[in-house]
């Protein structure tokens, strides 16, 4: 489904957020947006933990072409020092949400130059990352979709 108008940053923001609240609902986990933008996006309460856990929510309405001319691929920007504890990465085409924790993203991150971290997939399931290729494929991530990683995060 396609918006009949062009989506702005903080539309396409805000559909993230709303998607991660969403499926968070779904399997019991509420969530709250915050009011002002200090790092963290939601708050969600794991009934199981019995605590908060802070999550930062980064969105891509679809992927973009690698370079501007290279295979598609999504790609997030991190700041390095957000005080999240969690990160969600949102794919709005394809309703995807891979969720990270701090150590995770700081690990995973292809590119880490000063004060950012810088997270990208290659969309195409064909693409076989090389030793010496950054980009991540899909398959590489599956075990952080939002629904493989429930009971170990909430």
């Amino acid at each position: 489904m396609t918006a009949p108008f062009k989506l702005n940053t903080q539309q396409i923001g805000k559909l993230g957020e709303l998607l991660v609240q969403y499926r968070l609902l779904l399997i019991g986990v509420e969530s709250a947006h915050l009011t002002t933008d200090a790092g963290i996006d939601l708050v969600a309460y794991s009934q199981g933990k019995k605590e908060a856990i802070t999550i930062q929510v980064k969105t891509n309405l679809q992927p973009k072409p690698g370079g501007g001319k290279g295979k598609l691929a999504l790609d997030w920007w991190v700041p390095d020092n957000s005080p999240a504890e969690l990160f969600a990465l949102v794919d709005i085409s394809e309703n995807r949400i891979w969720v990270f924790t701090r150590a995770e993203m700081k690990e995973k991150a292809q590119q880490q130059p000063e004060g950012r971290l810088h997270f990208y997939i290659h969309t195409d399931p064909s693409i076989k990352r090389h030793k010496d290729a950054s980009a991540a494929s899909l398959q590489e991530f599956e075990e952080f979709l939002l629904e493989n990683r429930i009971g170990a995060l909430f």
